[in-house]
């Protein structure tokens, strides 16, 4: 059961995240392209796709009615059909708890083609709950759908239509999110869990097999993803007693088989729990770490002391997923861009700036080349930005629908 605004912190977006992150160090195997790399992001609810050098900028309108929102989440091997989720107004008027009110809005999963501009929406044989969101695909007949039913959550395998409906995860287990295929496509790891802590696991395509890689009292393992070699998975270590808002945290490997537990950061370095704007055009979502194609971990890195201007309050209810109070005059610094070496320890910051921003939501391209993130000023809402791999050359590429945010780059090709 999800109490707070914690247990659905991650939500659908850093899933999909993870999962699209998962089939681009995947795809770098395949090598260099020379054609110019295409990204997805949402902004005010609506999914924009641009090219690497910020032309053919364009947003999907697919005029379905009563949709509110719409997401990019999963990308079909052929690299053109996109699995995207939809959502319904809000079904509650304000100040009910964020965990009554979101998973009785329905949602909608669908499948655009690039190509032929097709739009067909899927799972819907024997529908299980008003709410599912897509986890993963594992093949390209089927798919890992979260089901929430009485604020509850669990994870089906089902083929694309939604027949044939199969437990992957049990529904006295936790929340379960993060899902991450390996680069064989043989396993997946996930983190469960609920309350103050979250546990990581791998499992088999049908979710039996299981090993777990990290578990401790205390502690949020959140957000597991697979090394490029499949050897290694790595994953952040939050811990709510220090951080009840989860703003930051650090990062741990292990090897995939369960042994070799370690954490690779201290100090609490990576900003976690992402929150930007001012009032008007607030927001906030988690922060994943990610891999490079040659085995260095992606990150956002906390300049020392830096502190954000939304400030967590533990005290109140939390009726907007978001609970916090704006003090602009609180903040200071920033974070940066970061490439770790998971066995050396040694950290490089790439994102370079003549003053602190707050950079976060990294993710390479399928070739290596070029990394995205979003940028934000203290009070300002995130842009989406492009550089190469080593830093140079950075370029600012949209503000986002009238200039009010750029959220969860992923890259398309």
């Amino acid at each position: 059961m999800f109490s707070t605004r914690r247990e659905f912190l991650a939500g659908s977006a850093s899933s999909l995240a993870l999962a699209a992150s998962g089939r681009s160090a995947q795809a770098a195997s395949r090598g260099k392209t020379d054609a110019p790399g295409r990204l997805l992001f949402t902004s005010q609810g609506k999914t924009g796709i641009v090219n690497t050098d910020g032309s053919g900028l364009r947003y999907f309108d697919f005029k379905v009615p009563k949709q509110a929102t719409w997401q990019p989440s999963l990308t079909f091997s052929d690299g053109h059909r996109i699995v995207f989720l939809s959502m319904e107004p809000r079904r509650d008027g304000p100040g009910r708890p964020f965990s009554q009110y979101y998973s009785q809005t329905p949602t909608h999963i669908w499948i655009h083609d690039l190509k032929s501009g097709s739009l067909e929406e899927i799972c819907t044989k024997n529908r299980l709950a008003p709410f599912e969101t897509p986890s993963l695909l594992v093949g390209d007949d089927r798919i890992l759908v979260q089901v929430v039913r009485d604020m509850v959550g669990q994870v089906y395998s089902m083929r694309l239509d939604g027949s044939d409906a199969r437990e992957f995860t049990r529904v006295n287990e936790g929340m379960p999110y993060g899902f991450n295929l390996s680069p064989d496509r043989m396993r997946v790891a996930f983190h469960l869990g609920g309350g103050e802590g979250y546990q990581v696991w791998t499992s088999d395509l049908e979710g039996k097999q299981r090993i777990r890689i990290a578990a401790k009292p205390g502690h949020l393992y959140f957000g597991p993803s697979w090394s490029p070699d499949g050897r290694s998975i790595a994953f952040v270590d939050c811990q709510p007693g220090e951080e009840p808002g989860h703003d930051w945290a650090d990062l741990c490997v292990a090897h995939a088989d369960g042994s070799g537990y370690r954490a690779v950061t201290t100090g609490k370095q990576m900003w976690f729990y992402a929150t930007y704007g001012d009032p008007k055009t607030r927001g906030g979502g988690s922060n994943l770490l990610g891999w490079t194609r040659n085995g260095e971990i992606l990150f956002p890195r906390r300049f020392a002391g830096s502190e954000v201007a939304w400030r967590y309050q533990a005290a109140r209810p939390d009726v907007d997923h978001f609970n916090r109070d704006y003090h602009p005059e609180l903040a200071h610094g920033g974070t940066e861009i970061c490439l770790l070496n998971p066995v050396t320890g040694h950290a490089v910051g790439v994102s370079k700036t003549s003053r602190p921003f707050w950079d976060f939501r990294p993710t390479q391209s399928r070739d290596g080349r070029f990394i995205a993130f979003c940028r934000a000023a203290t009070g300002h809402a995130p842009e989406l930005w492009v550089m190469n791999s080593d830093g140079s050359n950075p370029r600012l590429i949209t503000r986002g629908v009238d200039d009010r945010g750029v959220e969860y780059p992923r890259w398309l090709t």
